[in-house]
């Protein structure tokens, strides 16, 4: 089995999951997305759409954003699993035609609030965990949609489609590698009035229930495809 991970910056990669996944029987191929070809996401049995700081409402200056919609788009009418995080959460909301637009920033360490039904699914591992978060875009869903998880001021942070999940936070990252994060975001995180010793310690004190969180997320995602 082959899972193909769509990355949009090199240090958002699979972190944690890449294990699990690899230990599943997936082999791994990374497609770097506005250089490689696509194509291999097109048919692999697994997709993992990964997160960056681009969005679907920048698809008139990168490309990609379009070629990845339609694409995520085949797989969903086909029924091939698609696991979006963060912005891959809006690609597959972007390629359902629903509406995704700026909202209210959310970066850092924090709960995400785990309803009835999300707790029927992968997502009861991260509830009362802290989690990250680091996005500005939010996702509106039709009505008649079950959403899975929220915050006080992100209505969606996960919903699924068929043997489809999207969520809006990162329970992938590896805490121990999170300093390649703090690098690559330096001028974002200076923008936003982020002091980076306070970051790095919020890190280290979530990192060991946040670590174990997302293996467990991913194992039960992966045994239930």
């Amino acid at each position: 089995m082959k899972c193909v991970a769509l990355r949009h910056v090199a240090f958002e990669d699979l972190g944690l999951w890449e294990p699990e996944i690899r230990a599943h029987g997936y082999t791994i191929e990374y497609v770097d997305a506005g250089v490689d070809d696509l194509a291999p996401v097109r048919d692999a049995d697994l997709v993992v759409v990964l997160g960056g700081p681009i969005g679907v409402g920048d698809a008139l200056l990168f490309p990609n954003i379009d070629a990845e919609t339609a694409l995520i788009r085949e797989r969903l009418d086909a029924g091939l699993p698609v696991l979006g995080v963060c912005l891959g959460a809006q690609l597959i909301a972007h390629a359902l035609g629903w509406t995704v637009a700026p909202g209210e920033l959310e970066l850092g360490w924090g709960i995400i609030d785990v309803n009835t039904a999300g707790l029927a699914t992968p997502l009861r591992h991260i509830a009362g965990v802290l989690i990250l978060q680091w996005h500005g875009d939010s996702i509106t869903a039709p009505a008649d949609v079950e959403l899975l998880a929220s915050t006080a001021v992100t209505a969606c942070q996960a919903f699924h489609i068929g043997n489809s999940l999207a969520i809006q936070f990162h329970p992938e990252v590896d805490p121990e590698s999170f300093e390649r994060w703090l690098i690559g975001n330096r001028v974002e995180l200076r923008a936003f009035g982020i002091r980076i010793e306070e970051f790095r310690a919020q890190t280290a004190a979530a990192a060991d229930a946040a670590s174990m969180a997302g293996i467990r997320f991913i194992r039960e995602y992966l045994r239930g495809l």
